[in-house]
């Protein structure tokens, strides 16, 4: 799916007042993400910009009494729009904090949290919207296939907006044509599925749509006998589902939030991951200026684990 396509699907959710304020802006840059806070300044970050709309709806790059202000009336029908109109049907995803909408693009969630035993139970009052557009970048996987000659693991790591997603889903389109790839989509944006169909080029990946880590992992090896799981942003809990699949005989390409080195190292559950010996290498990206693109490769013995 094009830039371009999936930034019309998200302007879409807007309200006809702020969808009409952006559309109406001459050369905007590519936009990234477009964030909506109830009674602050509509804003659009770019690769390496925040920007505002003023009323005259020309681009401003300061925040000033000009720019066009998110009502709250304005936030709640985003939210309605984003939910299709039933918030219960959401509840799943809402509670982590995110909707996943229509081609991959996501929309993270702001308001107040109703808590039962300890745990978000659902979140009301809803303050901030912060949609983001997915990219697909064909061919960014290149440089690791061709530079890492792996015989278990990759861990991809980098910021938030650095392109783990985008990179991950190359690699598992590209490696699917020769291997047998399970794609463990939780967050339901490497393949972005709608009504049973990829919206991204996901190769020939089986698909777990919406599959927690745990029954992904156990579905997977189980039932379709992968040689390789792909999945996004491993958590605390996850590595125990990693080792398994490594135990039996599976590769694991997966992704973290951690910028560099002493971050990756910081995390207990993924340095237990590396000791272990699950990943061959360890891939650094570079910032969201330059989404997709590899800032360093480590091999795992020099992560001095």
């Amino acid at each position: 799916m094009t830039y371009k396509k999936n930034y019309n699907t998200v302007v879409s959710y807007l309200p006809f007042s702020l969808r009409n304020a952006v559309t109406n802006v001459k050369k905007l840059p590519e936009i990234m993400e477009i964030h909506l806070i109830a009674g602050k300044p509509l804003m659009l970050h770019t690769k390496s910009d925040t920007i505002f709309i003023t009323e005259n709806y020309t681009i401003s790059d300061t925040y000033s009494k000009s720019n066009i202000i998110v009502t709250k009336g304005e936030i709640d029908e985003v939210f309605t729009n984003i939910c299709e109109y039933s918030v219960y049907s959401k509840q799943n995803e809402l509670v982590n904090g995110f909707i996943t909408l229509s081609g991959g693009n996501r929309a993270g969630i702001c308001g107040t949290a109703v808590n039962r035993n300890d745990l978000i139970h659902n979140i009301r009052d809803i303050s901030s919207v912060n949609i983001r557009i997915a990219n697909e970048i064909i061919g960014c996987g290149n440089i690791l296939l061709k530079n890492i000659k792996f015989n278990k693991g990759i861990l991809i790591c980098g910021a938030p907006c650095s392109g783990k997603t985008t990179i991950l889903r190359d690699i598992a389109r590209q490696l699917s044509y020769s291997s047998k790839v399970s794609l463990i989509d939780s967050r339901m944006e490497l393949a972005a599925v709608n009504k049973g169909a990829a919206s991204f080029d996901i190769g020939l990946c089986d698909v777990f749509n919406g599959y927690t880590k745990r029954d992904g992992f156990e579905h997977a090896v189980r039932c379709m006998s992968p040689e390789i799981i792909v999945c996004d942003e491993l958590g605390a809990e996850d590595a125990l589902y990693v080792e398994n699949a490594e135990k039996s005989g599976v590769k694991v390409i997966a992704s973290a939030h951690c910028r560099n080195k002493h971050e990756l190292m910081s995390k207990p559950s993924l340095k237990v991951l590396l000791k272990s010996g699950c990943f061959d290498a360890v891939v650094f990206l570079k910032d969201r200026k330059n989404i997709g693109q590899v800032s360093e490769i480590i091999s795992g013995e020099k992560l001095n684990v």
